[in-house]
């Protein structure tokens, strides 16, 4: 499934519990009882999914924080988003 650059995503409420720590994520996907680890560029894609953000959103994170090239963001940001989906984990 390939979404419109402008549609919001977010973390699917009740799919998972997580918390930050020292710039990664940790979360427990509440269906599957999984554990999940989620590297600090990861953590910055997961907390703009948590609020709700479009994959142009997602790409900018990772531009301006780790000044890479935008379509290697776009393709790491669509990587990260369809393990998310095939976990799950999404709401859009």
């Amino acid at each position: 499934m390939n979404e419109t650059k402008g549609e919001s995503i977010r973390l699917r409420p009740g799919a998972v519990t997580w918390h930050e720590a020292d710039g990664e994520v940790i979360a427990l996907d509440l269906r599957s009882s999984e554990y999940l680890g989620v590297n600090p560029a990861g953590a910055a894609l997961w907390q703009r999914l948590a609020e709700g953000a479009t994959e142009d959103d997602l790409v900018e994170v990772l531009t301006e924080t780790y000044g890479i090239d935008p379509g290697r963001a776009r393709t790491d940001v669509r990587a990260f988003l369809q393990e998310a989906r095939t976990r799950g984990l999404l709401e859009e």
